[in-house]
């Protein structure tokens, strides 16, 4: 295992607090972004000269170019960009604003890929790096209530694989990491609901929601293991496009890839009806 220098956004909490404890207990160096001063000295306390926090909030775009040149200058170059900055939006999509929908993809989307503007042309130019955008089983599979987090995963996906083809001939790897459950604050403490107000969506959506809660800080993935299973995947020579993570992720997106190449082939004869 070789020494890396990892950027994790999001690091107070969660997948990027535990990958963080995991690298640097290997030996690596991690740049963690924070956006205030506790959680600042929370995760420099973690070691003394391999914990480095940054501070930054990733839907400040202007402010991310000088973020990124200051850590490189003051901590050497990045091997390995870790998107993981991101929480969850809950709600019926009649009853969600707009709103709710332009502050989900700032922090998921445009979070992402603003700071993976920043690195990409350093990467380019070492012909070394690899992005890792956390995204979600939801970017593959989804479920009612959650469309904008959906939407917002499935555009990072889309994005991500995009990226990795066009980043390839200059050695550079990108890899979409899709979680499934796991034991972090996603659906406690950062999700964020929208209010219910229509009744006719309570009999579908009341359960789902009421599980969701219950289930908080029970589900079956290891925020830990999670963790170790990245760091493998970050010394692979040929890292795949895409990774899921947890049992339960591998069995929804299968099924999900099953029904879909079932549709496809019921439909062959409309599809090809199109052509010439």
């Amino acid at each position: 295992m070789s020494r890396k220098t990892f950027f994790i956004t999001g690091v107070s909490s969660g997948f990027g607090l535990a990958l963080s404890r995991e690298a640097l207990s290997e030996g690596h160096r991690v740049i963690g972004t924070v956006r205030n001063d506790d959680a600042r000295r929370a995760f420099e306390a973690l070691h003394d000269e391999r914990a480095h926090a940054v501070s930054l909030d990733v839907t400040d775009i202007e402010a991310i170019p000088d973020a990124v040149a200051e850590a490189e200058s003051r901590f050497g170059p990045v091997d390995v960009l870790v998107n993981n900055a991101g929480y969850g939006h809950e709600g019926i999509f009649e009853e969600s604003p707009i709103e709710a929908m332009r502050r989900q993809f700032e922090v998921n989307v445009f979070g992402a890929v603003a700071v993976t503007q920043a690195f990409v042309p350093r990467f380019r130019e070492r012909r070394h790096g690899h992005i890792v955008n956390i995204t979600s089983m939801g970017g593959f599979i989804t479920m009612p209530g959650i469309a904008y987090y959906c939407g917002s995963k499935f555009a990072l996906e889309g994005i991500s694989e995009v990226l990795g083809k066009e980043l390839a001939p200059f050695g550079v790897h990108v890899t979409a990491v899709a979680p499934g459950s796991f034991r972090t604050d996603w659906a406690g403490r950062s999700m964020q609901r929208s209010p219910r107000s229509i009744a006719d969506y309570d009999a579908l959506f009341d359960p789902i929601r009421r599980a969701r809660q219950e289930m908080s800080g029970k589900q079956l993935g290891d925020p830990a293991k999670a963790a170790r299973a990245i760091l493998a995947l970050v010394e692979l020579p040929d890292p795949p496009a895409h990774l899921i993570l947890g049992s339960d992720a591998l069995s929804l997106v299968r099924g999900k890839l099953a029904a879909m190449v079932a549709d496809i082939d019921t439909w062959e004869i409309l599809t090809r009806s199109t052509d010439g």
